[in-house]
């Protein structure tokens, strides 16, 4: 892949011609009008991705469109109150999906292909025996080639352990389905140099070679609100995509078959390249899978020795502790800057890392007692600029 990157049009075809495996995530922004869920947008949709199946490709989708058409549904009900409340909104998603779900049907059987509604939460992800579960199933789904059609389950999900926006769910989906390829439909034309919105000389970036230098942040001024993130949660995903070897392509589903003009390889939207070094499917399903309980700051000295030596964290480099967490929780590493330098499990509960930050590991003992770890998070348990 290396030897490509001097001419990414090259690598781009040669992505598009070997992949035998795609995510599609589908954005509300592109399905949705004032009126609501648009059907000639989900019958276009089924057109193109009909034609890849055609042509021996495995497709998911995780769409987006539930709450419109929940919305849409509704208009009509006297009794019915779309307040901004979870539970409004959590009922608005129960009428909507299976309005989602029999439109997407419909007009994949026109083609002859099978779907299949797949709902998930956070939760299912988090539980590793749920994980596989979902993962065999959707495997055995891919077998029989049908097209499982993914949303998140509104209806169960609490706020605490909501994706927060389908880009999210999509980038774990990845993961999930050992996708080769993500292409993520959206109301923009791709990446640009800056927030277009507000300055109309940006220029678009074809392509990103290497998405863990950018300032994503900088370059969509915090997150936008077009949909649940925007652009900033779509360049988050296709971070985390690029850590697991897989390439994103961010493409316009406003432009008129865009998925088969991205496929015929027209230049159109932003390439997103993966990484050189994918990192494991167990260090992802770590780092991704749950929330941060609490956050660990370091010096300096150990945020050099973490990110360019590959070392564990020692109880020596640790500044401060925040947040109530115990043995075995996934937390947030902090430099003394306050950038995230990446997430581990931490061996020690934060209670007992508060009596020992700043302590060399040989006195670990005199205060908590022998046989602990030497380590506060071993490099083993530990991800590195981690996409949060």
């Amino acid at each position: 892949m290396s030897d490509s990157r001097n001419d990414w049009r090259e690598t781009k075809r040669l992505i598009l011609s070997t992949c035998k495996r795609v995510v599609i995530k589908v954005g509300s922004a592109v399905l949705t009008s004032e009126a609501g869920l648009d059907l000639r947008v989900v019958n276009r949709l089924a057109d193109q991705i009909a034609e890849l199946h055609d042509a021996g490709m495995e497709v998911v989708i995780v769409t987006s469109g539930a709450v419109a058409a929940g919305r849409r549904a509704i208009i009509h009900c006297r009794d019915c109150r779309d307040e901004d409340s979870l539970p409004s909104r959590q009922a608005v998603s129960a009428i909507g999906q299976s309005r989602l779900m029999r439109e997407y049907d419909e007009a994949f059987f026109r083609y002859g292909k099978t779907t299949a509604q797949v709902l998930l939460t956070r939760g299912d992800f988090e539980d590793r025996a749920r994980f596989l579960n979902a993962r065999n199933t959707l495997r055995t789904l891919l077998d029989w080639r049908v097209i499982p059609i993914i949303n998140e389950n509104d209806t169960v999900a609490v706020a605490e352990l909501k994706f927060g926006d389908n880009d999210t769910l999509a980038s774990l989906v990845l993961s999930l389905v050992d996708a080769q390829l993500f292409v993520n439909l959206t109301s923009a034309k791709g990446v640009f140099t800056e927030n277009p919105d507000k300055n109309p000389a940006a220029k678009p970036l074809p392509v990103i070679e290497n998405i863990a230098e950018l300032d994503v942040e900088g370059m969509c001024d915090g997150k936008t609100c077009v949909g649940s993130g925007g652009m900033y949660s779509k360049l988050l995903a296709a971070r985390r995509a690029a850590q697991l070897a897989v390439p994103t392509l961010i493409v316009s589903g406003l432009t008129p078959f865009a998925l088969k003009k991205a496929f015929e390889d027209v230049d159109m939207g932003t390439l997103v390249l993966p990484a050189e070094h994918s990192v494991s499917r167990r260090k992802f399903w770590m780092a991704y899978h749950k929330q941060p309980c609490g956050q660990i700051w370091v010096d300096q000295g150990a945020a050099t020795a973490l990110r360019l030596r590959g070392k564990s964290l020692l109880a020596a480099g640790v500044t401060r502790v925040e947040g109530e967490f115990a043995e075995g929780c996934l937390v947030r590493i902090l430099d003394f800057q306050g950038q995230t330098v990446g997430v581990g499990l931490s061996n020690y509960a934060s209670k007992d890392l508060q009596g020992i930050m700043g302590l060399k590991t040989e006195d670990i003992a005199r205060v908590l007692g022998p046989g602990l770890y030497p380590e506060v998070i071993h490099r083993d348990n530990m991800l590195l600029d981690a996409a949060l």
